[in-house]
């Protein structure tokens, strides 16, 4: 058995889909992403139980983490403009099973990532509607839990389905109705800084990092999830007008915008209100009660619910644009890759995937799931940066758009930063991320391996590619 067969530089992929993106597209597709739940939920959390005021550092170490796996991402993206992001990167470099495994380890990120945002969403959007004296039934506002009398999250099934709609509509109209939201979340998280810069007291930053720099690392792993938008830009490569300058542009210019936003807010927040009392849904709207702003704090809460909602795009059109690669290659059923003649999208893999975060966000609640995000975006950072290594040492012929510098140290700094926050994560997240590599290993053998178009071709590169 040949389990490491590798892809042409190529492919020999045909698209279907259609080049309509340019890098202004591709920069607002990642602040779509990355800004979104990362500063309107998860930095409360992250400084009242791990890091304190020291947040600004964690989120230091998880940019420097993504920063350097970005510039691996984007060496790759101008080498191989192919739909699939870590998948197909991996299909070059290391052969098919690696690639398999990866994409399988994708398919869990992009589905948690969605469920859990989706989830973010209900909430925020159930705490506007109370404010004006509307309430869901109490079975209909959150996932199953007979103890609390919860059976589904009805608002959260409901914000899924109405984005699959619109990501069926086509990749530029998608595109378009992003940037209009994106526009609106920055106007939110620059009101907040304008009006909070005032009311910092920096006697709320002592002591500075009460957890130990151990909570500062827990904390970096945490946020990591924050910054997980960037890999969702890299799946759209086929949709970009030239991808060997626009994806490295956009990859960058969204990861850079991203992260000083995330460290002079988590300064500001942690500024305002002592770090204690920050364990709350909606941190950033209750700073800004704290501080009596109250009439701030409702146009944070709407500029949550908007933000939120472009994560939930994005994460979503990556998990497409994954299974529609994955399919292509032959390892899952060729449905899943069959592009609408009208809209050029692949729109059975974008219900497929609606249903199935739909199913999750809605019924299971998913607490420490979450975490299986973070250590799946972590693996696909460190196999792409090693990708790098590799494919200087054996292809170092193939054409490069953009070119990681200061190789081999910017590759293996983002193996070390991304290993390292992996081991701050807790057993339970490892023994789940292991049982689902071990399910899809079993669903490689059983369909993947046999129906492979690598299996199934005959060209002289397959050939070479088989073991003497």
């Amino acid at each position: 058995m040949n389990l490491f067969r590798k892809k042409s530089v190529t492919g020999g992929s045909t698209s279907s889909l259609n080049k309509v993106l340019g890098a202004f597209d591709l920069t607002m597709l990642g602040i779509g992403a990355i800004i979104g739940t990362g500063i309107f939920v998860l930095t409360g959390v992250a400084a009242a139980d791990y890091a304190g005021p020291a947040l600004v550092l964690s989120f230091i170490i998880a940019g420097l983490a993504c920063t350097f796996a970005a510039l691996c991402y984007s060496e790759f993206a101008s080498m191989i403009p192919e739909a699939g992001s870590a998948y197909t990167y991996s299909y070059v470099a290391f052969g098919e099973i690696i690639a398999w495994i990866l994409g399988w380890d994708m398919v869990l990120e992009y589905g948690l990532a969605s469920s859990a945002v989706a989830s973010g969403w209900s909430g925020y959007f159930q705490s506007l509607l109370a404010g004006f004296g509307i309430h869901f039934p109490t079975a209909l506002t959150s996932a199953f839990d007979p103890s609390k009398g919860t059976f589904i999250d009805l608002p959260a099934v409901l914000i899924v389905l109405v984005v699959t709609f619109i990501l069926t509509r086509g990749v530029k109209e998608s595109a378009k109705l992003n940037t209009v939201m994106v526009i609106v979340k920055l106007a939110v998280v620059l009101l907040f800084i304008a009006i909070g810069v005032g009311y910092v007291k920096p006697s709320n930053w002592t002591p500075f990092m009460p957890m130990g720099f151990s909570g500062v690392a827990s904390g970096a792993a945490v946020v990591v999830f924050a910054y997980f938008g960037f890999d969702a830009v890299s799946t759209a490569a086929e949709e970009v007008k030239n991808p060997q300058r626009n994806l490295p542009i956009g990859l960058i210019s969204a990861l850079t915008i991203c992260t000083i936003l995330y460290i002079v807010v988590s300064l500001i927040l942690t500024g305002i209100v002592p770090f204690n009392k920050l364990g709350v849904k909606d941190p950033v709207a209750f700073a800004l009660s704290f501080i009596h702003q109250d009439w701030a704090a409702g146009f944070i809460s709407l500029g949550a619910i908007i933000g939120i909602t472009t994560v939930l795009i994005v994460m979503m059109f990556g998990q497409t644009r994954l299974f529609y690669s994955i399919s292509r290659d032959g390892l899952l059923p060729k449905k899943l890759s069959k592009v609408n003649a009208k809209t050029q999208v692949p729109t059975f893999s974008t219900w497929v995937t609606g249903g199935l975060v739909a199913v999750f966000a809605g019924l299971i609640p998913l607490n420490k799931l979450a975490e299986l995000t973070n250590i799946g975006t972590l693996f696909a950072f460190s196999s792409v940066s090693l990708g790098i290594l590799v494919l200087r040492k054996t292809r170092p012929d193939i054409k490069r758009g953009f070119k990681t510098p200061w190789v081999p140290v910017i590759p293996v700094l983002a193996v070390i930063f991304c290993v390292y926050l992996m081991l701050q994560l807790s057993a339970f997240t490892w023994e789940g991320f292991l049982v689902w590599l071990v399910i899809g290993l079993v669903v490689y053998f059983t369909y993947g391996y046999k129906h492979s178009r690598l299996n199934q071709s005959s060209s002289p590169e397959n050939k070479t590619n088989k073991p003497a």
